[in-house]
């Protein structure tokens, strides 16, 4: 099933506190892990379209990095790139920006919190979420609250995005689904990764696509904001400074 917890409402003519409730009966904690299990019980293994049926390691591997690529090349043919200027725009206007992620996008989250503080903006992410949701209360119109999710329908995160907006801060959002309830709640929101692939769960390939989505922002913000080129080169030198 690629349907994400919005979408099989739509579809099912429900609502979400609907469909969760129904998952909830067979004991379950919500819709993610009654995917997992349905997508268990359901998908047989299948081999990679590949010319290596004789080599299934290798089949795997270039079968994995396939994925990959197409998944980036989707992102890069649907990309608004407006939204990126438009989310650029509001970064550097930003007093604060503070990240909301969990889970495998807390990672991407830390990263993104990094590199953009070594363009000179005060970005920061703390990865306990009760955390998360006590600093976005703190924001205001002059800050953006940016949020990572691959489902948007992460309720922990969501409660961060919800607060944000309670704030009036401008909430930036990336994510893998359009109807998700994350769409609800971002001001901006990018819209790219996968769902579920053949070789991995939880759409490991949606963490590149939104790495480099990431990634992208980071290097409109380095050619627009000011004082960038210094603060990186003083980011650069204390980074040389413990190498070799």
């Amino acid at each position: 099933m690629t349907y994400s917890v919005t979408e099989l409402a739509q579809v099912s003519s429900t609502s979400v506190g609907s469909v969760v409730r129904f998952c909830q009966r067979f004991g379950l904690h919500g819709f993610q892990e009654f995917k997992l299990l349905l997508s268990r019980e359901t998908v047989l293994p299948q081999r990679p379209a590949a010319t290596h049926d004789d080599d299934p390691v290798t089949a795997t591997v270039l079968g994995t990095l396939r994925e990959s690529s197409a998944a980036l090349e989707d992102a890069a043919a649907h990309l608004d790139p407006s939204t990126v200027v438009a989310i650029v725009t509001a970064l550097v206007k930003a007093r604060r920006v503070r990240f909301a992620a969990v889970g495998t996008s807390a990672p991407l989250a830390s990263d993104a919190a990094y590199r953009f503080t070594t363009l000179g903006l005060d970005a920061a992410f703390t990865p306990d979420f009760i955390a998360q949701e006590v600093i976005a209360r703190g924001l205001d119109e002059r800050d953006v609250c940016f949020v990572i999710s691959h489902t948007g329908s992460t309720t922990s995160t969501l409660d961060v995005a919800r607060t944000a907006v309670r704030s009036k801060a401008v909430v930036v959002g990336i994510t893998s689904f359009l109807s998700s309830p994350l769409a609800e709640f971002a001001d901006l929101l990018l819209v790219a990764g996968s769902s579920e692939t053949r070789y991995r769960v939880e759409a490991m390939t949606s963490r590149i696509v939104h790495l480099s989505l990431i990634d992208a922002i980071y290097s409109v913000l380095a050619m627009q904001l000011e004082g960038a080129p210094e603060a990186r080169a003083a980011s650069e030198a204390v980074v040389n400074s413990h190498r070799i």
